[in-house]
């Protein structure tokens, strides 16, 4: 199912996912909502990869760090061609191998299973360390969500990264101040956010995480820099569905069919 804009993919994200948490019963229908413009601009737009040839050696590598919205993934693939739509109907459910926190394990397209928060970004910068000692100019794009900017692990490897000058390294923030049962703020505060990268050597940009044109922009690479790059995104958790957005609840909570249904008709007409 190729779809023939970033517009039109991203409304096939959120569909998708809303079906995938509801009949499956699972968590984080608003980590995927929120994301769901930036992965439509990723694989729309942005990476280098093939869906007749995933596994071709010079692609990009992208992560999902925040892996519990790996619906999000599945559904991206899914209208990209590397997997069959059909494919999303198992998800969640027990035996199949469409995992709740995305899985590589038999799914074209995913380079790493991922789900342990913080661990994303260390992951993509071993990978691109790994393309900088092979001489590959190939990009390694991570998409992390805020509240995983709590650990330490995450810090660790953004001092790595700009140590060593990895410029084909590019982390994704999904921006949208909600984690687990509490804004980021209350939790553990970020801000100033942009600050901190800047402080540990990074290119720092910061965009409307649901405006595709300006998202298409920021992602492109600086040829006058050095320095790997972290692309903040403002978004809002559970876009595009009115009684999700902005809602703590939708981290966890599964649509019934009602929500479900409701939510659908509301992105059909979006």
């Amino acid at each position: 199912m190729q779809h023939n804009n970033t517009y039109s993919l991203a409304k096939f994200v959120r569909q998708s996912v809303v079906k995938m948490t509801s009949f499956g019963n699972s968590s984080h229908v608003g980590s995927c909502l929120s994301i769901a413009d930036i992965m439509a601009v990723l694989y729309g737009e942005i990476l280098n990869v093939d869906p007749q040839n995933p596994d071709m050696p010079d692609r990009d590598r992208f992560l999902l760090s925040k892996g519990h919205a790996g619906a999000a993934v599945y559904a991206s693939l899914a209208g990209t061609g590397f997997i069959e739509p059909a494919m999303l109907e198992k998800h969640y459910i027990n035996g199949s191998i469409m995992s709740g926190h995305v899985s590589h394990k038999g799914i074209a397209g995913v380079e790493a299973s991922t789900g342990s928060l913080g661990q994303g970004l260390a992951i993509a910068t071993g990978m691109a360390m790994a393309s900088k000692l092979d001489g590959h100019n190939r990009r390694i794009v991570t998409v992390m969500s805020d509240g995983e900017c709590d650990e330490g692990s995450v810090w660790e490897a953004a001092m790595f990264a700009a140590h060593f000058r990895l410029r084909n390294l590019m982390a994704v923030i999904d921006y949208n101040k909600l984690q687990s049962i509490h804004s980021t703020e209350q939790t553990m505060a970020l801000e100033p956010f942009e600050d901190k990268w800047r402080a540990f050597g990074w290119n720092v940009r910061r965009v409307d995480g649901h405006d595709h044109e300006a998202l298409i922009e920021a992602m492109q690479p600086d040829q006058e820099n050095d320095r790997p790059m972290v692309l903040i995104c403002d978004t809002v958790k559970g876009k595009g569905v009115s009684f999700m957005e902005n809602v703590v609840l939708w981290h966890y909570r599964s649509p019934d069919d009602a929500e479900r249904e409701a939510a659908l008709q509301e992105l059909a007409n979006s």
